[in-house]
């Protein structure tokens, strides 16, 4: 386990709750989230199913809005801004990586990969497809850049994946069971991949997982339950 390199927060919430009401149906998922996760840092989320560990990771995200409590990326209060500005922040400073790739079936590797320079307002295509190709390499998959998903293994694809969330060289990675859909032998050469990243970059991860083994490689696990984040 590397020591984090601690520093004004990347990420952090205050009193974060969250429910979820339909018709008489009301569900208090999270009662009261404090976080703060450092630069450099790396943190696990750990919790049964329906705990609520994806609900906390859009929220931290800026992917979706509290009920009350503020969240802080890079010490912006996303719950204070648009939904516009808010796409502009995840993109400028935060990476996502899914249990599925969520890969782009019709674009090869090497624009799946480029895709977030793209769309942002400083990078043109030459330099994009440059930073791709150079993630791409680092990854494992220099002779497949032009090779779409379809045609990928699955360890492959989450690894595409992987390159894509870091391209931009976020402040943070939001991973959500990114080595559930993988066999074991792949999921451990997957995530080693992401510590060796998160060295080169300098990147904070948070990590919701149900693989212990995995969870005890990151500075700092949790446990969510009954609402409510539990050093673990």
């Amino acid at each position: 386990m590397s020591d984090a390199v601690m520093s004004e927060p990347v990420i952090s919430c205050v009193d974060l709750h969250k429910s979820f009401a339909e018709g008489d149906l009301h569900v208090d998922v999270l009662r009261g989230i404090n976080l703060q996760v450092s630069r450099g840092e790396s943190i696990a989320i750990m919790g049964t199913s329906g705990s609520g560990k994806s609900t906390l990771l859009h929220l931290l995200g800026g992917l979706d809005l509290p009920n009350k409590g503020e969240i802080s990326i890079v010490g912006k209060n996303t719950t204070s801004l648009t939904d516009a500005e808010r796409g502009k922040l995840r993109n400028e400073s935060l990476g996502f990586i899914y249990q599925f790739h969520h890969l782009l079936p019709e674009f090869t590797a090497l624009e799946n990969v480029a895709m977030p320079l793209l769309i942002s307002d400083n990078c043109d295509a030459d330099t994009a497809a440059r930073s791709a190709s150079e993630l791409l390499e680092k990854v494992g998959l220099g002779d497949r850049l032009q090779h779409k998903p379809g045609e990928l293994s699955g360890g492959e694809r989450q690894r595409a994946a992987i390159a894509r969330a870091m391209v931009t060289r976020p402040e943070c990675i939001l991973a959500d069971e990114p080595t559930g859909n993988l066999d074991e032998k792949t999921a451990d050469q997957v995530f080693e991949l992401m510590l060796e990243l998160k060295q080169d970059v300098g990147t904070s991860f948070i990590m919701v997982t149900h693989n212990q083994s995995l969870a005890e490689k990151m500075d700092k696990t949790y446990q969510l339950h009954d609402g409510l984040l539990e050093a673990y």
